[in-house]
């Protein structure tokens, strides 16, 4: 790895391995979005970055040049605009290193919701609504509803979409019989069986995040009642 390359490292979220991006400046330092108290454009160590783990390159068919890769990155330092799904750590290095603001990740963000772990996150929520100052807590439980409720307005159209081949398919089958034609009804009943799965597995993925939406609300709840303990003992 070399002075302007994009980097990353595999890290963990509530239980869903991810890519964590940053840009190399070729002298031990690595800018990224530190993710230590509020998410800020930081440089930090190589190992600070890595946190034990192996660093990859992350190659791009198109670039700046390593001098603007580099200044690009700087231009942001000290910025506190995270967003999982508009401004995270990819979107930053594929901008410093291509001037694309885009995430591959979030292209399997659905997928990936089949792999958190529902339990797990009710745990983080109960200990966040009971230990965080309340006002905090609540202000994390909102953010993380408005993304659930992004991440739930994309995946609805792809199952709606689903639906509707599934349809389209059976009658593109039906029309096949009447004309004899017995190979395209076969390729017909073939695509509905996969809009089907795409559909069923679609249907779980928005359940899941009904789940996890109904876990974060509950918790929210406890931190109301607190914010409501502290300011009534004032």
């Amino acid at each position: 790895m070399a002075r302007g390359d994009q980097v990353y490292v595999m890290r963990d979220l509530m239980g869903i391995p991810y890519e964590h991006h940053g840009i190399d400046c070729g002298d031990g330092d690595i800018i990224h979005y530190r993710k230590v108290g509020e998410a800020t454009v930081s440089r930090t160590s190589y190992e600070a970055f890595a946190r034990g783990n192996p660093v990859y390159p992350y190659p791009q068919s198109v670039s700046f040049i390593a001098e603007v890769v580099v200044e690009r990155a700087h231009s942001r330092l000290g910025e506190q605009q995270y967003d999982l799904f508009f401004n995270n750590c990819e979107h930053f290095a594929n901008w410093c290193k291509t001037g694309r603001n885009h995430s591959k990740q979030l292209s399997n963000f659905g997928l990936r919701l089949g792999q958190i772990k529902l339990p797990q996150v009710g745990k983080l929520a109960e200990q966040a609504a009971r230990d965080e100052a309340p006002a905090e807590a609540l202000a994390l439980f909102e953010k993380a509803l408005a993304n659930l409720a992004i991440a739930t307005q994309t995946l609805l159209p792809d199952y709606e979409q689903t639906q509707l081949d599934i349809q389209t398919w059976q009658r593109v089958a039906q029309r096949a019989l009447e004309k004899g034609r017995e190979d395209l009804a076969r390729a017909a009943l073939h695509r509905k069986v996969k809009a089907k799965k795409r559909a069923a597995s679609l249907k779980q993925q928005l359940s899941e995040l009904s789940n996890l939406q109904l876990l974060i609300e509950q918790d929210r709840t406890v931190a109301q009642a607190r914010l409501g303990e502290v300011l009534g003992n004032r």
